[in-house]
């Protein structure tokens, strides 16, 4: 059941890669953005299923770490924030620039972000399922120092299985 959570990873990745829109004329700025998603696992089967749905509204924990280098220096930069997950259940932060980050050079293990969930406000669908991700996959765009990395999905459950919907 790995297909669908793929499929829609790289629809969303493409849909947060033509939203950016770079302009080609910042190129040498460099572009960090972290996208996930979280949903709720309706059926509780560890998998997005045609029960679930995305959730809008739940509280993300990112941690993200990455080194810098300048001609004279090597730096880690570490943060943490928090971010709600919009309508469509997809939580986006964005780094507009981090001195020294190369991102066509970057994205490697020293270079990794995390998210943890912190809370849903469906009632319905609240209960911590898929906790914390830092599995990851990162696209790089050369031409604009652009960096995408996108989380694997988080997820809640109802504290109580549907039976009527899903099944024993």
């Amino acid at each position: 059941m790995e297909s669908p959570i793929i499929f829609f990873v790289f629809s969303l990745l493409l849909t947060v890669w033509i939203s950016l829109q770079v302009d080609a004329s910042k190129a040498s700025i460099p572009h960090i953005s972290v996208v996930g998603v979280v949903y709720c696992d309706a059926c509780s089967d560890n998998s997005f299923s045609h029960h679930s749905y995305f959730l809008p509204g739940a509280e993300v924990r990112i941690d993200c770490r990455f080194n810098a280098a300048s001609p004279r220096t090597a730096e880690q930069i570490s943060f943490t924030v928090n971010r709600t997950t919009n309508r469509y259940g997809v939580y986006k932060m964005d780094i507009p620039s981090v001195d020294g980050f190369n991102c066509a050079k970057g994205a490697s293990i020293l270079n990794s972000c995390r998210a943890s969930l912190i809370r849903s406000t469906s009632p319905e669908c609240n209960v911590p399922a898929s906790i914390t991700t830092s599995n990851q996959f990162s696209v790089k765009s050369k031409q604009a120092n652009l960096c995408v990395y996108s989380l694997y999905a988080l997820s809640f459950r109802p504290s109580k299985k549907d039976i009527e919907i899903c099944g024993k």
